[in-house]
């Protein structure tokens, strides 16, 4: 006869090893997307598995080479590979930075898409 008691037992055991660091990691997140463009230091260590040297390395990265144009351009980033991304993608964005000219010399540069 099935043990009811032992089986629970193993099931909250499971639970409380495996799915609880999940969840603790999936509750630290934010709650909408952060903005690769805008995002300071201290946002994007609110994301799961960066911390502040990732997240300085992210920074300065946008500073040299201007804004991140698609999200998959933050594995040109050190220390984010594509396992790390994988886990970031749903949590980030570039926003509509990347997309429109932010200066007017570049306003004025941009093609008319009307």
């Amino acid at each position: 006869m099935l043990n009811i008691k032992a089986t629970l037992g193993t099931v909250t055991a499971f639970l409380v090893l495996f799915a609880g660091p999940a969840a603790w990691l999936w509750a630290q997140a934010p709650e909408k997307p952060v903005d690769l463009n805008q995002a300071s230091v201290d946002q994007l260590t609110e994301l799961p598995g960066i911390g502040p040297t990732t997240a300085q390395r992210i920074v300065e990265y946008r500073e040299k080479n201007g804004p991140f144009r698609k999200i998959e351009d933050l594995m040109n980033v050190r220390g984010i590979g594509e396992k790390k991304f994988l886990r970031l993608k749903d949590r980030i964005t570039v926003g509509k930075t990347a997309e429109t000219p932010t200066t007017p010399e570049k306003q004025a540069a941009a093609p008319d898409k009307g």
